[in-house]
């Protein structure tokens, strides 16, 4: 194993004696000073003296704000240094002052972990206003905290008493921190610091597992052997650097004013101001760290200018010479693999000794000959400061559709019952009689149906055109079933028009793209980011369409800043290597050249060449351009709709990546479909128009969605208020405090220079520039290569930053006039922020008047709803929901949708689609079943004088407490169309709820019988003593002129009896 970089430092001459003197003490009083260390080198100089500790102590190393302590923290990993804890300062929220819930639990859990002595050397990572700040105190016996452990004996009622005690909520479904619930045996909690939330099962008073469950699909994914539970933060009765104790070290790096043990300098400090105490120490030699003398290499530089590569190679060999150790560090295997390729015969760079991690620069050390070099300085290619933030959460799949909590339906909604029609729903009643829980809907004439909780999947929440309300069914009348078979008819030609475009496709084979080649691999590889489970399967279905003879016409559904991109980028350097070209398509100039940009960093390496059409282009360039692509010279061309102008011809296009889709019109998108009709066709979208969305959901599409939020996205904080000037001010001062940049967004061109005003008086100090879509085009691209420069701080823009502009520093955005924008707007504005893995924050800014209008604030409300990451899709259907499905599938559906209900013309469309592609469509289990010896309802199984003799098949109340819960079960059996989907929900049921019930088992196995049944076209399923009644169109299946006989008596054998005949029939 090779020796670590901090050890083979410190041991040299020029360092072993004033680190020498870190383990003799009294550096406080007079500290060890490295006062020439560039920035690159600052994380290896604060775990070098770490390294140095030979005893149990803490390092405290201060940054001067966040950029620097997460930057340290990022690289602290790749010096093998002793383990390090990461202490975020305390944050307020910006609306209603209360502290982020996930800052506060991963702090709260940073400071447990530094509460104790600690068992050896530990990196304690702050900043200088985190040490001011108060911090809470653990001690060993605190009753905030409790430790469970499996196998352990601890009463669940003693339990849940003191999370009751500790105000922690008692809920039906636990989401959020502090929250608890308890089903059985089965307790539900979520502390206040862990990451996610436990699921403690208990055997009596037995502790008998412990796993972490996923609060979104709610199912187990980890099992512990123990957990511990913060309940409550303990008092903050000290700040946090009276826990620095004496035998501690304190590293302190530029620009954070704290004392210390080490100092560290970008220059030689004034000693005769700043530090008169040092005036006679003398120099120990040459302790400096300078910046890599090889430079940092553009895009491309480094394998296509041979004189910066041999001004480069030149200094290797001269570090050769004075026997220099040169080490370089590699993101990735792919990145490695390709530099041999490059350089591997090369002597002088043969030397150079590889190590794994991604450090941004190089930095050389004269004084023990070392020199660091980055493999992102020599191929041009920077990624931000990795997070420290650890998603345990990446690893697993979510399960539940991302629309589906939009459907809760509530007291008032309108909703459609799948055989009465229109109604509005007024809540879930028990009957006085029965005892049974009812839904009640009422319908014209203050009819009211009641609807058996079994039968809730029959009801589902309506929404049309949004215009008006509309009338309620009458409860008997032909109207509805007329409405619905209308519907269905016109649906039919609907699905047909739908599948002519895709049929085509299919029918006429286009290119196959080769597998996968060695550069694809490289290509791969060399991503300086994590893939989520979600990107890899979109890239997957993706590539898998491309090698496939039939084009390829994909949706790719992902959130805003989920990785999209890079499965474009993939599609075209396959699509690429394969030896066809590539166009690329977004909205709007600004977005396509920074696509030009990050296609070219991606790509670096590699001889592909790839251009840019756009009004940036100058004329000169555009024609040789064109005569590239229609030659065959040029690659991949990035640009606007000047793509699809008629003058633009390609010499072999294999793939055309439409970005921002929603942002396109109709008479573009009819463009594309003539210009690419038999070529790959690959369609980004976070806001898919919900047309896209339901059309790919219902089959006539294919489409890969991306849910999993990368490691390092934070959600946005978003606030909505009245216009606040102060308010402005103080949120761009906070900006600028921790080095961060603003986007303001004024959306009229008229008055944007009257706000400029406005706002350089609120914030003098502020660097302000203007951007708007009338400037001069020149100017523009000034203004916004100022601003992602970071040569300006706040970009005061109308809507041309909406579409895809990515700026990692840029974590404030200000929305004036929020009122005027629609949801899918607001939600694709607010996505330009929380880019650089650090806490954003959103301001919405209404007029006062404008927070009474209905439609405005239920825009609003959604989009503070939907703070959390992967919210596209819900926001799309809330829109929908909001602004009604109005003329979406044309004019001749809008009746039909306004008659039948949005979901219902949906599932209509649906089935037609799956009929004319030929398969089996997706039906529900529509069989009747009955026996002599089943009950399906608790009460009715409570009161009835034969129960002794009768089997239940129901979910009881003591299994599943919650009304709502069991609806939503009732609702999920109902949606299995296959056993398997019934064995998934019985895994399911047993995590969320401990074990089945006789009662559930039968359950499951009658909708088993009922789902075979429906597939072999079998109406009713009767058994009556030992008979089986089988009744298919109309008429009894008979065996021998008789029913068929059951051998079993028990009746939970009959069950699994009529189920393995259905098997064999």
């Amino acid at each position: 194993m090779a020796r670590p970089l901090t050890d083979i430092v410190a041991k040299s001459p020029a360092f072993a004696g004033e680190l020498a003197r870190l383990l003799r003490g009294g550096t406080r009083e007079e500290p060890v000073v490295f006062d020439r260390v560039c920035p690159a080198a600052f994380s290896f100089v604060a775990a070098m003296v770490a390294a140095q500790s030979q005893q149990a102590r803490r390092i405290w190393v201060v940054a001067d704000a966040l950029p620097m302590q997460e930057r340290v923290a990022a690289e602290w990993s790749l010096w093998e240094a002793p383990p390090a804890v990461f202490v975020p300062e305390r944050e307020t929220h910006i609306n209603n002052g209360l502290s982020d819930p996930d800052l506060a639990a991963e702090r709260l859990e940073a400071l447990k972990n530094i509460s104790g002595h600690p068992t050896g050397p530990q990196a304690v990572i702050v900043t200088a206003a985190g040490l001011k700040q108060a911090a809470p105190v653990f001690s060993e016996d605190a009753a905030c905290t409790v430790k469970l452990t499996v196998g352990q004996e601890y009463p669940p009622e003693q339990l849940t008493a003191l999370l009751t005690e500790r105000d922690f909520d008692r809920v039906e479904q636990v989401t959020a921190r502090g929250e608890w619930s308890l089903r059985g045996g089965i307790l539900d909690v979520f502390p206040l610091q862990s990451a996610w939330p436990f699921r403690v099962e208990f055997f009596g008073d037995e502790i008998e597992s412990i796993r972490a469950f996923d609060v979104d699909s709610q199912l187990s994914f980890r099992k512990l052997e123990e957990a511990e539970l913060v309940l409550d933060e303990p008092p903050s009765a000290r700040l946090l650097e009276h826990l620095i104790a004496p035998d501690d070290w304190v590293v302190s790096l530029p620009g954070c004013g704290v004392p210390g043990d080490v100092l560290v300098f970008e220059l030689p400090p004034d000693r005769d101001e700043a530090l008169p105490e040092l005036d006679e120490r003398e120099e120990q030699g040459n302790t400096a760290f300078f910046g890599s003398p090889l430079g940092s290499f553009e895009t491309g530089d480094f394998v296509m200018q041979e004189a910066r590569r041999n001004l480069a190679r030149a200094g290797l060999l001269q570090w050769r010479r004075d026997k220099w150790r040169v080490v370089m560090f590699f993101p990735h295997e792919g990145e490695k693999s390709r530099f041999e390729e490059i350089c591997g015969e090369d002597e002088a760079w043969s030397a150079v000794q590889s190590r794994d991690g991604d450090l941004p620069f190089g930095f050389t050390i004269p004084g023990a000959g070392v020199a660091v070099l980055s493999a992102a300085e020599i191929f041009g290619r920077y990624s931000g400061p990795r997070s420290r933030r650890k998603d345990d959460r990446e690893d697993r799949l979510r399960r539940e559709r991302a629309q589906a909590p939009l459907r809760e339906i509530e007291e008032g909604d309108l909703v459609i019952h799948a055989s009465h029609g229109l109604g509005k729903f007024m809540g879930i009643v028990r009957d006085e009689n029965s005892g049974e829980q009812e839904l009640h809907i009422k319908y014209a004439g203050d009819v009211m149906l009641r609807i058996p909780l079994q039968q809730s999947h029959l009801v589902s929440k309506y929404v049309g055109l949004g215009a008006k309300t509309p009338e309620l069914s009458r409860l008997g009348d032909a109207r509805w079933k007329r409405a619905c078979k209308a519907a269905e008819k016109a649906v039919a030609d609907y699905a047909a028009q739908l599948l002519e475009v895709q049929a085509e496709r299919e029918s006429n084979p286009g290119f196959a793209h080769p597998a996968d080649s060695a550069w694809m691999w490289q290509f791969e590889s060399s991503f300086p980011y994590r893939e989520t489970p979600d990107q890899l399967r979109a890239i997957n279905q993706t590539k898998a369409d491309m090698e496939s003879p039939q084009p390829m016409d994909r949706l790719i559904c992902g959130d805003v800043g989920f990785g999209k991109t890079e499965v474009a980028i993939r599609a075209a350097f396959k699509c690429v290597t394969g030896g066809k070209q590539a166009a690329i398509l977004a909205p709007t100039t600004v977005l396509a050249d920074q696509h030009y940009r990050t296609f070219r960093a991606r790509m670096s390496e590699y001889p592909v060449r790839i251009e840019q059409l756009s009004r940036f282009t100058p004329p000169k360039r555009v024609r040789e351009i064109l005569q590239g692509l229609a030659a065959g010279d040029v690659d991949i061309v990035v640009g606007t709709h000047r793509i699809i102008s008629k003058d633009v011809q390609f010499k072999n296009l294999g793939l055309a990546v439409i970005d921002e889709e929603q942002r396109f019109g109709v008479r573009h998108k009819e463009q594309f479909k003539r210009m690419f009709r038999m070529v790959d066709m690959l369609t980004l979208s976070a806001t898919p128009i919900p047309r896209t969305l339901y059309t790919a959901l219902m089959g006539a599409r294919a489409m890969s969605t991306i849910e999993t939020a990368p490691m390092n996205r934070l959600p946005v904080q978003t606030a909505v208020c009245p216009y606040n000037e102060q308010l402005m001010a103080d949120a761009i001062e906070r900006e600028l405090a921790r080095n961060g940049q603003v986007f303001f967004l004024h959306n009229r061109v008229q008055s944007i220079h009257d706000m400029e005003a406005t706002l350089r008086r609120l914030v003098p100090r502020a660097r302000i520039v203007v951007g708007h879509g009338q400037m001069d085009k020149a100017d523009l691209e000034c203004v916004m290569r100022d601003f992602v420069n970071g040569k300006a701080d706040v970009l005061l823009s109308t809507t041309i930053i909406e579409s895809g502009i990515d700026i990692p520093n840029a974590n404030t955005i200000i929305i004036d006039r929020a009122d005027r924008f629609g949801l899918a707007d607001l939600y694709q504005l607010r996505g330009r922020v929380g880019r650089g893995g650090h806490r954003a924050y959103a301001y919405l800014m209404l007029p006062r008047e404008a927070l009474c209008t209905s439609d405005a604030r239920k825009r609003v409300s959604a989009i503070k709803q939907y703070t959390e990451l992967g919210s596209g899709f819900k926001i799309a259907m809330r829109d929908l929901e909001i602004r009604g499905a109005g003329n979406l599938l044309g004019t001749q559906q809008s009746g039909h949708i306004a008659a039948i209900g949005f979901e219902l013309y949906c599932q209509l469309l649906r089935q037609s689609i799956e009929r004319l592609q030929g398969k089996a469509p997706t039906i529900r289990a529509e069989a009747n079943f009955k026996a002599d010896f089943i009950c399906l309802s608790e009460a009715s199984m409570a009161t009835r004088s034969d129960a002794d003799t009768l089997i239940g098949a129901f979910l009881p109340s003591s299994y599943m407490e919650s009304t709502r819960m069991r609806m939503a079960a009732y609702t999920q059996l109902a949606q299995a169309t296959t056993t398997e989907d019934i064995d998934d929900l019985e895994r399911d049921w047993h995590d969320r709820f401990g074990r089945l019930p006789r009662e559930a088992r039968h359950l499951l196995t009658v909708q088993k019988i009922r789902i075979l049944a429906t597939r072999r076209n079998i109406s009713q399923v009767e058994i009556s003593g030992q008979k089986l009644m089988l009744t298919r169109n109309k008429d009894y299946i008979l065996d021998n002129k008789r029913f068929p006989r059951l051998t079993k008596v028990r009746p939970a054998d009959k069950l699994t009896e009529t189920l393995g005949l259905l098997r064999a029939l």
